[in-house]
């Protein structure tokens, strides 16, 4: 992870902005955040993998398709040379001007119900939505994932791996373009205005609309613990109960393998205890 003076100098030197001050977010599946303030401005710098950096310059330009579409949703800042994102010794890094609110809370009911309402408009208004750097939702492969480290990980990948893939196989799926990570603290709520926004749109990618539910399900601590986040999403989202109800089961299995996954290859002990606890206490 990039520290606070590296930070510092790729925001002046590409952006030519000075922070006052740098706040990071708790960590997320798929990348790194910080809440920036610079001058009378805040924004919100990401930090995704390299390899992903075609799918992040497309999650910010979804951002700014919500915009036009009157949804609140950060503002895609390009550097002083007119690009998305640069590239950094830890990955490719961007920045949106913020959008105003507190972020949710993914354990509050009423929170939840906000933020199931606000990603299931999301995926309506990105239906039409088309950038070349959206890349194609991919099955995780059982053969690379860390199972040296874990041995207990590859037979439970590959089980969910053939879920899924019997899933896509027999069942009509509703595909669009996946926001990829939608944790509770990329929603927020402006208490002024009761309107609410959308940080960033992760690195977006298409693929079943399903399995975006399924990742916002886990942050929120498993279907037990989601109830009025399903509800705000069958309410507002493209996506039927009767599917949500037959392929979420079959998603949660491979999205807490691919957290496990990722939780074995960045050395991060208590997410992937959470993954194997989920994984080991689903049915089948």
């Amino acid at each position: 992870m990039p520290d606070d003076e590296l930070l510092r100098s790729t925001l002046r030197d590409q952006w030519h902005l000075v922070p006052s001050e740098i706040t990071e977010r708790p960590p997320s599946v798929m990348s790194r955040g910080w809440e920036i303030t610079a001058g009378a401005e805040r924004y919100v710098a990401r930090l995704g993998e390299s390899v992903a950096r075609p799918s992040m310059e497309a999650g910010q330009m979804a951002a700014e398709h919500l915009r036009s579409r009157r949804i609140a949703a950060g503002e895609p800042m390009r550097t002083l040379g007119g690009a998305l994102t640069v590239e950094t010794e830890f990955g490719a890094l961007a920045v949106l001007r913020r959008v105003p609110g507190r972020h949710l809370d993914g354990r509050d009911p009423l929170d939840q119900q906000w933020w199931g309402e606000r990603l299931g408009l999301v995926h309506k208004a990105l239906q039409h939505f088309r950038h070349p750097g959206l890349r194609p939702w991919q099955l995780l492969d059982p053969d690379a994932v860390s199972g040296e480290a874990e041995p207990w990980l590859r037979d439970a990948a590959a089980a969910a791996v053939t879920a899924a893939t019997r899933l896509t196989v027999t069942d009509q799926l509703t595909y669009g373009v996946l926001h990829g990570d939608p944790a509770p603290d990329a929603f927020v709520l402006d208490p002024d205005t009761g309107r609410l926004g959308l940080l960033h749109c992760g690195s977006c990618g298409t693929g079943p609309l399903v399995y975006d539910v399924a990742a916002a399900v886990t942050y929120a601590g498993g279907p037990e613990e989601a109830g009025e986040l399903l509800d705000g999403y069958r309410a507002a989202g493209p996506v039927s109960a009767d599917e949500l109800d037959a392929a979420l089961p079959v998603m949660l299995r491979l999205r807490w393998a691919v957290q496990a996954d990722r939780a074995t290859r960045y050395g991060c002990p208590v997410a992937l205890s959470a993954a194997r606890e989920a994984l080991e206490s689903m049915p089948g």
